[in-house]
């Protein structure tokens, strides 16, 4: 599955009932970032390409096993705003949350990469 038509690589993989996820990014249809500048929205909408992208394996938010959620970020508290914004989202999966200089996309903030599984234990 492609994070949209052109995508230059594969969005997931999946093997033996787990789904690894490339890091999902804050874009639309057409492969450009949502609401540069903004770290909320650009965060929200993240959340909603990865659930899309866990859909179309078989999972979702109940399945999440670890996220890992990436935010361009000189100051904790744009990390904690970000946080607020996708937590109630991923549910209580293990996550680590990171801030880093830059992101692949011009204008991107934000970026969730997944493990979920496609079982019930």
């Amino acid at each position: 599955m492609g994070l949209y038509p052109g995508a230059p690589y594969e969005y997931l993989a999946s093997a033996n009932g787990l789904v690894f996820t490339a890091g999902a990014c804050p874009l639309d249809e057409d492969g450009h970032v949502v609401e540069p500048g903004d770290l909320e929205a650009q965060a929200v909408r993240t959340v909603e390409n990865l659930f899309t992208a866990l859909r179309a394996a078989g999972a979702g938010a109940d399945e999440l096993l670890k996220t890992t959620v990436y935010v361009v970020a000189n100051d904790r508290a744009d990390l904690v705003r970000v946080w607020n914004a996708v937590a109630g989202r991923l549910g209580r999966a293990p996550s680590t949350l990171l801030g880093v200089s830059m992101l692949g996309y011009p204008d991107q903030l934000v970026e969730i990469e997944a493990i979920a599984t496609t079982r019930s234990d």
